[in-house]
């Protein structure tokens, strides 16, 4: 038997395609229902790798019992939130103002026209049954408590995110940056890196922001916990030393035990982060993580036509982390009489170093410097050694059943991974990485944008109909910012002009006038009970914060004025809250410092242009845009052509002399 989910595409909604509960996809069917029998809303939110989401479905969404209540007393619809974060968003806010907390899975009881009542996350079977009960009967017996809390709650929900056009003329200064800084530092764990707290994300985009602070600011307590962050992670249970790739947190203070989902839009922006973090202090540990990370992508996460997976599972076989650990005597009987190094390195032990017995995480509890000092063999002499023993433990483990692969091809995501497979080419200039971005790039442009500009967020192969699918702000904004990282790699004017496309669309579908920012959804999406905007960075920038920056890249490269009030006007409306919340609103931070150090402009035109960008992207320097070539057509470069290859470094609509040497160039450039 099957419901009928069995009809969608969506990894996460064909797993609950065959539990008893009559689930329906989020769409009209469903909702149409709800009023006809008058009957409230289950709905659902989950995602494929999700272990919680797993767990419940197994207590309660595969009881026959549960089933029966589910049915009986309610229209029951799955979300995945990958697909609809819209609605995700919606009932999130709902969930929090209720509770407090949000998270995953997701669970929220609806009147008939999608208000909610109550919601949670995770429920245990006895709870939800109980909570079915409870509200299946106040909707029979007391509607009219049921109506009036629903209408408070959406009211609660409409005025969370209250934003006013701000018209006051706001000089950034470098306090501003530094009053953002300071209490930001104070969280932080100088002994293990992170925040000074369990569990540990790695949240990428808040160690961009600390790593530019200490270059601006010239700030070594900045620099030094971001070193610390950086190498405890890649040495960390967190990292995948064995295939590549990290998981989506540890559950601990120590980066020890992680929650072993892979998700695509984590990796991309640690490789982001990582190469950055080169360019400004080369080390070999942060190169093999970006060269490990970027091997796992293209071997795991890509499809054949140059699309890239959303994520792998935490399970498989119904245990997670399964697939990624090992017991001592798995080790010893893959390496033989040469294991003794390869556990002293990763940290294996007879009775384990995790919850369960005699099972282990691989972890790395010193770098090799200090590993080399204990042991008495040669860094080369164990390096060369480690290698060859996680290439014999690679074979072995890929014989295991594997994590479920979440197929689905976001646009959104993999406009991070194409900036992720740019940036790291634009750092170690290794030219399968930058095929690899071209190739994903070629790919969205192909598949995911329609003829009318419009973005497509979810790629269908079968693709039955050319109408444009549906897509949200972070699929304009994260995509753009992908095209953007390839043009400075390439001086390729198409990705550019490309970017700016899909900006023009963005602008013109989800712009606000009352408060000049962003919606997340279009102005032709469906309508649910709240527009809402997305302004607070979290595991991934805020939308509405990812704008703002590329239109200050874009104004800059196309000299459009307008790009530049837009995002100047989007950083004022947001400032005040900058300072309450630091990390929360990391990417406007960086927006913040741009502002107040200004973007250099450096061109490079002539026929030696792509070496002088390699010569130059071996310096850190953040706050800046790269054009050029041996031809091209924007405003910056006009005028600048000639038979000689030239740099000219531009500031404050200000150029200097044009130079030949890289050298002299980097002179010129102003923190």
């Amino acid at each position: 038997m099957s419901n009928r989910l069995i009809e969608e595409t969506s990894p996460y909604l064909l797993q609950h395609a065959g539990n008893p509960v009559d689930w329906y996809p989020w769409g009209a069917e469903a909702l149409r229902k709800a009023k006809e029998e008058n009957k409230l809303i289950a709905v659902s939110i989950g995602y494929s790798a999700c272990h919680w989401c797993h767990v419940m479905e197994h207590e309660s969404f595969e009881d026959a019992e549960v089933a029966e209540i589910m049915n009986q007393y309610f229209i029951c619809i799955k979300v995945d939130r990958e697909e609809r974060p819209d609605v995700d968003q919606v009932y999130m806010t709902a969930v929090q103002l209720m509770t407090g907390q949000g998270g995953w899975p997701l669970n929220c009881i609806c009147l008939p026209d999608q208000r909610p009542i109550y919601g949670g996350t995770y429920f245990g079977k006895n709870n939800w049954k109980n909570l079915l009960l409870n509200l299946a009967k106040l909707w029979d017996e007391k509607p009219d408590e049921a109506l009036e809390y629903a209408e408070k709650l959406t009211k609660g929900i409409h005025q969370s995110e209250k934003l006013n056009l701000s018209e006051e003329k706001i000089d950034f200064s470098r306090k501003d940056i530094e009053d953002i800084f300071n209490p930001l530092k104070q969280t932080l764990d100088m002994a293990e890196g992170g925040y000074n707290r369990a569990p540990k994300f790695p949240l990428p985009n808040n160690w961009q922001f600390i790593l530019r602070y200490a270059y601006h600011l010239k700030e070594d307590a900045a620099h030094v916990a971001t070193k610390l962050t950086l190498e405890k992670m890649a040495l960390g249970g967190i990292y995948d030393h064995i295939g590549g790739g990290f998981s989506r947190y540890s559950v601990d203070g120590f980066w020890h035990v992680p929650h072993f989902e892979k998700m695509l839009y984590d990796n991309a922006q640690l490789v982001s982060l990582y190469s950055e973090a080169f360019q400004y202090s080369p080390d070999d540990l942060y190169k093999s993580v970006v060269y490990e990370t970027l091997a796992w992508v293209k071997r795991e996460m890509t499809s054949p036509e140059g699309g890239f997976y959303s994520a792998l599972d935490a399970d498989s076989e119904g245990v997670e982390g399964k697939f990624y650990t090992f017991t001592k005597l798995e080790i010893e009987e893959v390496l033989g009489s040469n294991s003794d190094l390869f556990c002293k390195y990763f940290n294996i032990t007879e009775s384990g170093n995790w919850e369960d017995e005699a099972t282990n995480v691989l972890r790395r509890v010193k770098d090799d410097e200090a590993f080399s000092k204990d042991t008495g063999v040669s860094i080369l002499e164990f390096r060369s050694l480690i290698h060859l023993q996680k290439a014999k433990l690679f074979a072995y483990r890929d014989k295991r059943i594997r994590p479920g692969l979440d197929n689905k091809i976001l646009a959104s995501w993999n406009g991070m991974m194409l900036k992720g497979f740019a940036d790291a080419y634009r750092v170690f200039n290794e030219p399968e990485f930058l095929s690899t971005a071209i190739e994903n790039a070629e790919f969205i442009l192909k598949n995911l944008v329609a003829e009318n500009g419009s973005l497509s967020r979810i790629y269908k192969s079968n693709r039955e109909s050319e109408l444009p699918g549906v897509a949200f702000l972070d699929d304009y904004a994260l995509v753009v910012e992908g095209l953007i990282s390839l043009y400075e790699a390439t001086f390729n004017e198409k990705w550019l002009l490309a970017a700016r496309e899909l900006c023009e669309y963005a602008l013109q579908n989800f712009y606000d006038p009352g408060t000049g920012m962003l919606f997340y959804t279009s102005q032709h999406a469906e309508e649910l009970i709240a527009r809402k905007f997305e302004l607070l960075d979290n595991v991934i920038p805020a939308s509405n914060s990812v704008m703002a920056n590329v239109l200050l890249k874009l104004g800059h490269f196309f000299d459009d004025e307008m790009y530049l009030v837009q995002s100047k006007q989007m950083l004022q409306n947001i400032f005040p809250e900058i300072k309450t919340y630091p990390s929360g609103y990391s990417n406007w931070a960086i927006l913040l410092m741009n502002e107040v150090f200004g973007l250099n402009e450096i061109a490079i035109t002539g026929e030696e242009a792509e070496q002088k960008r390699r010569e130059i992207e071996n310096n850190f320097i953040p706050n800046k845009i790269l054009l050029g070539g041996s031809s091209g057509t924007l405003p910056l470069l006009q005028d600048k052509w000639g038979g000689e290859t030239k740099i000219f470094v531009c500031k404050n609509r200000t150029c200097q002399l044009p130079v030949t040497d890289v050298k002299e160039a980097l002179e010129q450039v102003v923190n």
